[in-house]
């Protein structure tokens, strides 16, 4: 009785333990691949990435497949993983959806959104700023992507979240080359911005156009780099 009682609190941390290793392996690779540095289409040799992360491949795969699930990876009988690639227009098409996914979000949003979420979004928009400025690109990507996420969940419907978000994974590289270059950084500010502003007035043409130019512009930057 007591051996099972003592052994409970090990078992707990040790599934904790793993769950954090994998949490944190998933991290540190998605971050690779959305910025390039395992580019799209090639081979992920497990050997190298074990060595520099300090991992067995257990774990390593179990991330794998974890990014594959979101769309990031490609997992190949006999050949192992590579970074998935679409062709420009996978990447058209997609953004076609999930601008019109978030113009839904946007009508939504302003009908039920509350003051108190409303100004969660607010925050979110203020750190991705801090994040600008101090030219950090990869947390101000994540904090950008957080915002669109944000802002359908106002929507409050549940299949719409779900659709979005399998959407958005499949994007991450795509969105994070979008906001190279000077410019095009602080235009895609800008109309975050505008986002904003229409949302927290409950303007829903507002929102909805600024979300729609917001998202074409996003195909505008990327397609001749994709």
């Amino acid at each position: 009785m007591n051996k099972t009682a003592t052994s409970a609190p090990s078992s707990s941390r040790s599934a904790i333990a793993r769950h954090s290793l994998h949490d944190a392996i998933t991290s540190h690779l998605r971050d690779m691949i959305i910025e390039g540095e395992l580019e799209p289409g090639k081979r992920i040799y497990e050997g190298p990435l074990c060595e520099r992360l300090g991992v067995s491949r257990t774990p390593l795969r179990e991330a794998l497949r974890f990014l594959a699930s979101e769309g990031l990876v490609d997992l190949t009988p006999q050949r192992g993983a590579s970074v998935r690639q679409f062709s420009a227009k996978d990447i058209q098409d997609m953004l076609v959806l999930i601008r019109t996914l978030e113009e839904l979000a946007g009508r939504l949003a302003c009908e039920q959104g509350s003051d108190e979420e409303i100004s969660e979004v607010r925050r979110l928009h203020d750190e991705m700023l801090d994040y600008y400025r101090d030219g950090n690109r990869l947390d101000y990507y994540k904090t950008n992507q957080r915002i669109h996420s944000a802002i359908v969940a106002l929507s409050h419907n549940e299949s719409l979240i779900q659709v979005h978000a399998s959407l958005q994974s499949k994007l991450k590289r795509v969105r994070f080359i979008g906001h190279e270059g000077k410019e095009k950084w602080a235009a895609a500010v800008a109309e975050h911005e505008s986002m904003i502003q229409a949302l927290e007035r409950h303007d829903t043409s507002a929102l909805v156009g600024a979300l729609s130019a917001h998202l074409e512009h996003a195909w505008e930057r990327v397609r001749d780099v994709v």
